[in-house]
């Protein structure tokens, strides 16, 4: 993105502290604790983390630093695994297809809409990916 274009100032400019910080509290929890223990606060670790990581990608490909394919290999995922993460992010939750992935056609809809000043909203923030069974474990 050239300097000229408005950009969300909390965009590009790397993870926010608040996310750092509360992965550190989480951290700082499970220390000293037992395995069983500490389990609750690493997970809660990893899912801000997680948390952390998406937004980054979604800052830096809305801002034109990386491209879809370049912000995953930063972060250690495929080009696949991408769309469904960024789609579950706040700044680019609301240009996700009805596949539930957000794709270059998106990100350059996300795009224009912020230079325009008027981003789309999301409806509501999804909750956290989760390991689901598929058969009952007995």
């Amino acid at each position: 993105m050239t300097q000229d274009r408005p950009v969300d100032p909390k965009q590009g400019q790397g993870p926010d502290r608040e996310g750092l910080a509360a992965v550190r509290r989480a951290l700082d929890e499970a220390e000293g604790k037992d395995s069983v223990g500490a389990l609750p606060y690493l997970r809660e670790a990893a899912d801000r983390l997680t948390e952390l990581i998406d937004e980054s990608m979604a800052g830096a490909v809305l801002t034109g630093q990386a491209s879809l394919r370049s912000a995953g290999a930063q972060a250690g995922l495929t080009e696949n695994a991408v769309g469904p993460r960024l789609a579950r992010t706040v700044t680019l939750g609301a240009y996700a297809d009805e596949r539930g992935r957000v794709t270059a056609a998106g990100v350059e809809r996300a795009k224009y809409d912020l230079e325009s000043g008027v981003p789309r909203q999301p409806a509501a923030a999804p909750a956290p990916m989760r390991f689901k069974p598929r058969r009952p474990t007995q």
